[in-house]
């Protein structure tokens, strides 16, 4: 699980560890699906050689994570600040709807509809935009080129194969895998690769469930349930799909006339040592633990201000004597008093233990 959080929790942007988890959607009711059988490790094998990578589509998400629904605000938007935490807290409740349009790994396009609004993320290469039509804002970023391809943009909305390729590199001996009824999402079948941590007793996660296209490989949901539990905790998922490659100018973004345009720079990586340098392997956080328990430690200051003064930050967290602990059914975060962060999918204590040096 380590790599996993480690792209789950940049150093600078701690909102991303919150936003990346948040899609979710209720199961599909399909028609009977019966595919050629296949092991665990075919399934495996038919997405690690899956090479589709251009495609168009509608994502739908409910989430179900035990938080109160911070939607009703209306768009929280993501052009700065405190905009940014709002939108990353907002984003964890309530019902969303997101167009996707990808062209390989340097062209993506996420168009979220909110009440009455919209939020564009277009992504062309080094440059990056997050739009609001409501507030009628538009912020360039300029992705440094060493960061081009695998840094985490801001505001970005995986999409379901991009959230699988997180949980498929958590696979280890911790985690059995299996396959369960062949299925349908978005009109395509789809074999249904589960993954299960063997322990129960250290993390929150119950089961991985991807639900993988028969014929490209690619996949198509993301399903997770929480210990315990039998209805998915959060579920990202296809409701609509092509695999034709988009058009171009889908990738091309102007502000419109009269729209407040701001320009913002990614900070770099900071090593262990206060350095910065393109090595994105140099984490300057600790880990702790293995497999579905592991915890990741941000240091003190980690914790933007402009998250943890937002309104919304107060509603969802629960104060503790440590700081604040913002939980959900798959996943708990303790911000302590002077900024450190923990993270992981596991009890609050584990997390109170790390931070009080057990």
């Amino acid at each position: 699980m380590t790599r996993v959080y480690l792209r789950w929790v940049p150093a600078a942007v701690v909102t991303a560890v919150i936003t990346a988890g948040a899609l979710a959607v209720p199961l599909q009711a399909g028609a009977s699906v019966d595919l050629p059988d296949k092991t665990p490790q075919e399934v495996l094998e038919l997405i690690g050689d899956s090479t589709k990578d251009s495609l168009s589509g509608t994502i739908e998400q409910t989430s179900n994570l035990g938080l109160p629904d911070l939607s009703a605000g209306g768009s929280a938007g993501g052009s700065a600040g405190g905009d940014e935490a709002a939108s990353a807290l907002e984003l964890l409740t309530g019902d969303h709807t997101a167009r996707v349009y990808v062209d390989g790994h340097d062209k993506k396009r996420v168009q979220v509809m909110d009440r009455m609004a919209e939020r564009d993320l277009i992504i062309n290469g080094y440059d990056v935009w997050l739009w609001d039509s409501k507030e009628n804002t538009a912020t360039h970023v300029a992705v440094p080129p060493h960061d081009k391809g695998d840094f985490p943009k801001p505001g970005d909305t995986p999409t379901p194969a991009e959230l699988a390729e997180k949980f498929l590199e958590a696979v280890d001996p911790t985690t059995e895998v299996t396959v369960d009824d062949d299925t349908e999402v978005a009109g395509r079948t789809a074999y249904d690769l589960v993954l299960t941590p063997r322990s129960s007793e250290d993390t929150l996660v119950g089961s991985v469930s991807i639900a993988v296209d028969s014929e490209t490989g690619l996949p198509l949901r993301v399903q997770v349930t929480a210990q315990g539990e039998t209805e998915p905790a959060f579920l990202l998922e296809f409701t609509e799909l092509s695999l034709e490659t988009p058009d171009a100018d889908i990738f091309e973004f102007e502000p419109p006339p009269g729209a407040t345009v701001k320009e913002k720079e990614l900070p770099e990586h900071p090593s262990k040592d206060g350095k910065t340098d393109g090595d994105h392997d140099d984490f300057p956080g600790e880990v702790s633990g293995s497999g579905w328990d592991t915890v990741i430690e941000l240091p003190a200051g980690s914790a933007p201000a402009e998250l943890t003064e937002s309104p919304m930050f107060a509603q969802a967290t629960e104060a503790v004597d440590e700081g604040a602990v913002l939980s959900t059914t798959l996943l708990n975060i303790l911000i302590t008093d002077d900024g450190r962060v923990y993270v992981g999918s596991v009890p609050v204590e584990r997390l109170q233990s790390a931070a009080a040096g057990g």
